[in-house]
């Protein structure tokens, strides 16, 4: 089989494959082709590339010979014009929020996996990209609030008196929450986390921090670990409690999403006009729409003394660490579709092959995309 990595769009530094993934599908007898510079922002050569074992080329020349694209970022629509019926894409697709993308692939007769919705099962840990990306997202938030709150993290005892530590307050306590929470404990910050699944609180004191509970959430074990909408009740004293907390802390790392919705909204504008002056909030979530009430996606604004950061792409600032994350688990999902002879097998019996397609001979199959988009 020959799989063609693509270079990203302007933007993304990342890389979806680095010579040291590619030499372990080249291992697994895999043909690898990748376009020319595919590397050069993760600070691979395409040297680095050809010494892994694959062939270094032009865009057009990967798409056209390859069995397989593999790259993060949905293709651009020169990218899908020039991939044929029945060739299979791998990447990030978000497919339970861009139908468009989903009927376009169909249309075209691509056979699509997109890595952001596997099943969440202990066996595809290794493959979870979602998690790898969470945990870079969440130690950059916590640095860059530090970087950009007007006070120390750390208490700190000089000659000149005490600094008090900052406070934190975690909204979510997924992998970017608690990454959140671990990093920032490093830093000597004083740390409390909300969430609504109850089964994180051991997770959360075990990392120093303090749980903060309300009761009466909905704790759906189907939900794969994600958090579910919970009733308007509960709400109402979420709301209060995050009010409470948000106002006596100096940063709130907002984290809390549900797959294929818009985010929560937990940090409303009066809790935002009630904080410290130069309190920081870094929204994970603003590519759903965010958990702060004020938060707009990729960008940092100011309102009435607090910075409000809205990022949920912080893996690109580390695009070294980031796409060897990324790497690794594709690599991993790849196992599943390659036999010991180099050749491509779609196992549709294997439920993380199946709950990782999205479409096969131009139609939509995950039928968690056709529920969701009403297909």
């Amino acid at each position: 089989m020959i799989i063609g990595l693509l270079k990203e769009s302007a933007g993304e530094r990342r890389v979806a494959l680095l010579p040291e993934a590619v030499a372990l599908l080249v291992k697994m007898k895999a043909l690898v082709m990748v376009e020319k510079d595919a590397g050069t922002s993760a600070f691979c050569s395409d040297a680095a590339y050809e010494n892994a074992g694959a062939s270094v080329s032009t865009k057009a020349d990967v798409i056209s010979q390859s069995e397989m694209i593999v790259k993060i970022n949905p293709p651009t629509g020169d990218e899908l014009s020039a991939m044929k019926n029945g060739q299979i894409l791998l990447g990030v697709l978000n497919p339970l929020m861009d139908k468009e993308l989903v009927m376009k692939l169909g249309s075209a007769g691509i056979t699509s996996f997109s890595l952001d919705i596997i099943p969440r099962t202990s066996r595809a840990q290794s493959m979870d990209i979602l998690s790898s990306m969470a945990t870079v997202n969440g130690y950059k938030a916590v640095l860059t609030s530090a970087n950009t709150l007007p006070k120390f993290f750390p208490m700190f005892m000089t000659a000149a008196g005490t600094i008090t530590p900052a406070k934190l307050l975690i909204l979510g306590a997924g992998v970017a929450g608690l990454q959140a929470v671990a990093t920032s404990r490093k830093l000597g910050a004083i740390v409390e986390v909300f969430d609504v699944r109850a089964a994180v609180k051991e997770e959360v004191i075990g990392l120093g921090a303090k749980f903060v509970e309300v009761e009466g959430a909905i704790d759906d074990k189907s939900a794969g670990g994600y958090a579910v909408d919970q009733s308007e009740e509960f709400k109402k004293m979420q709301a209060t409690a995050i009010h409470e907390h948000a106002i006596k802390s100096d940063v709130v790392i907002c984290t809390a999403q549900i797959p294929g919705k818009k985010a929560p909204l937990l940090l409303k504008k009066e809790t935002v006009e009630a904080m410290k002056p130069g309190a920081v909030i870094i929204d994970i979530a603003a590519s759903t729409g965010g958990n702060c009430e004020l938060t707009q996606n990729n960008k940092t604004i100011t309102h009435k003394g607090i910075t409000i950061i809205g990022n949920s792409f912080f893996a690109i600032d580390m695009p070294v660490d980031a796409s060897k994350m990324f790497g690794k688990n594709t690599v991993n999902f790849l196992k599943l579709l390659i036999t010991p002879e180099g050749a491509l097998h779609l196992n549709w019996d294997d439920d993380l092959v199946k709950g990782t397609c999205v479409t096969h001979q131009n139609q939509v199959v995950n039928e968690r995309i056709k529920t969701i988009h009403a297909l």
